[in-house]
């Protein structure tokens, strides 16, 4: 499966009248500031997380115990980004296979077919509650306090403004995120989110307290 949200961005800024909160299903990309790797290192096929990545991972899973109206599918963590699928379940029914509904319903605008950068903070109006921008949000600040607690200096920005998501739609495009989220790993050395496959990387160091 193709990923390319650097490529789709800009034809799909979240879809202004779409509302995150409905129960579905959503794949969401959240970044490190400046892609720098800061969770750990790939060695054959698999990651292995230094205590920065640990938070992330321990905060990733407290926040969908935390929130009753989430519910995390596949999931994997990179040495500087997090690809994950989030379901938001309907609050009368537990997780709603949403995938249908939204396929039944005819939603086929353009956002709903490539992956669209969310943009944070460029309204002035609160999040909604329970809605994806608050999961990840919340999400978010909760490992960059903790980061900020064991480095020395808290000034550099941890994570990428933004978060990248797709409204998965049906079946096939949920069995697709699945597979591409499965391949990760063993494909890190050819991923474009990788230093030696970006010309302009320069590596930032984080001082952390041991």
């Amino acid at each position: 499966m193709k990923f390319d949200p650097e490529k789709h961005h800009r034809r799909s800024i979240r879809l202004p009248d779409y509302n995150y909160a409905q129960a579905g299903a959503y794949f969401v990309t959240i970044c490190t500031y400046k892609k720098q790797c800061w969770f750990g290192d790939v060695k054959q096929g698999e990651i292995q997380l230094n205590q920065i990545g640990q938070i992330v991972v321990q905060e990733w899973l407290k926040s969908s115990e935390i929130r009753q109206e989430i519910e995390l599918d596949e999931w994997v963590l990179m040495p500087n980004h997090l690809h994950g699928i989030v379901w938001i379940k309907d609050q009368d029914q537990g997780r709603c296979d949403r995938i249908e509904d939204l396929h039944h319903e005819g939603l086929h605008h353009e956002g709903l077919h490539h992956e669209g950068l969310h943009h944070e903070g460029l309204h002035r109006k609160p999040l909604q509650s329970r809605s994806l921008g608050s999961f990840v949000n919340g999400f978010k600040s909760s490992v960059t306090r903790r980061v900020n607690l064991i480095r020395y200096n808290s000034d550099l920005p941890f994570w990428q403004r933004n978060y990248y998501e797709s409204i998965i739609r049906d079946e096939t495009h949920l069995r697709n995120i699945r597979e591409y989220i499965w391949d990760n790993l063993q494909n890190w050395e050819d991923d474009e989110e990788h230093p030696h496959n970006n010309s302009e990387w320069q590596k930032m160091l984080i001082d952390v307290r041991f």
